[in-house]
């Protein structure tokens, strides 16, 4: 399974990149994607199959602190994209691919195809 190159889009201004943690398994049954997106909701991440075997993992963060007293407001705001790609291997079931997202845990299971072991057949030696 190859990664994609990842790409960024970063804007002007007080933007900054945001990197999310990407953990990567294989079990017998699935490939397991998990990504670490703390304070991200799951309406603000989306996870899409593309034609040709790819899997994307992208979304935004945009946050903003506000700081005000008697004399003066303040208020800060940042953002940053994020975008990760994926070639999934042949043997990934792509109808059946399931994301969950649990206190900012982003889980993709992409099951796999059983791999269908060749019938052998004894062949009797004569002599």
């Amino acid at each position: 399974m190859a990664m994609i190159p990842s790409l960024f889009n970063n804007r002007r201004g007080s933007s900054i990149i945001f990197d999310p943690i990407l953990f990567f398994r294989e079990t017998p049954e699935a490939h397991v994607f998990k990504a670490d997106l703390p304070g991200l909701k799951k309406e603000e991440v989306k996870v899409e199959i593309e034609d040709d075997r790819v899997l994307q993992i992208s979304g935004e963060r945009n946050t903003e602190m506000e700081d005000k007293n008697d004399t003066w407001h303040r208020v800060e705001r940042s953002s940053g994209k994020f975008l990760r790609r994926f070639r999934l291997p042949e043997n990934a079931k792509m109808d059946q691919v399931r994301a969950s997202m649990e206190n900012g845990l982003l889980t993709v299971t992409v099951p796999k195809e059983e791999v269908k072991k060749p019938d052998v057949k004894a062949i009797e030696i004569s002599g």
